[in-house]
């Protein structure tokens, strides 16, 4: 799940590139496990800055329109550019079982219950 230009843009700017871990929540569904890519991609080359969410969770359905909300947890790594295409996905990999550890921890799966992840009245998946 990718966040729009405007979203990236109003990221704080002193937050560092790289490989984070949290939690996501699409609409007011469940709340799954998250790795955060924020940074240019180095591997596809890309020009613009992008904030990249990938929720640990297998969805029935698409989501696009929908909103995404995240708590970010914790950071994994720096970006970095990788020698293959088989190099990036193993990376992610790594990433992803990493974020799984981290918030099976106490002091981060505490943050799946949050409120935050309650959407207002009237702000409700749009199935």
């Amino acid at each position: 799940a990718n966040f729009s230009e405007e979203v990236v843009e109003s990221f704080p700017s002193d937050i560092s590139t790289g490989i984070y871990y949290g939690w996501a929540c699409v609409g007011n569904g469940d709340v799954h496990k998250m790795v955060l890519s924020i940074g240019w991609n180095p591997f596809y080359k890309n020009i613009k800055k992008s904030v990249e969410t990938h929720i640990i969770h297998t969805f029935k359905d698409d989501f696009y329109g929908e909103i995404l909300s995240i708590v970010i947890t914790g950071y994994i790594r720096s970006e970095k550019n990788f020698r293959s295409v088989e190099a990036l996905i193993l990376a992610i990999q790594e990433d992803i079982e990493e974020a799984k550890r981290q918030l099976d921890l106490p002091e981060h799966l505490k943050l799946k219950e949050d409120n935050f992840f309650q959407l207002p009245e009237g702000k409700s998946v749009n199935h």
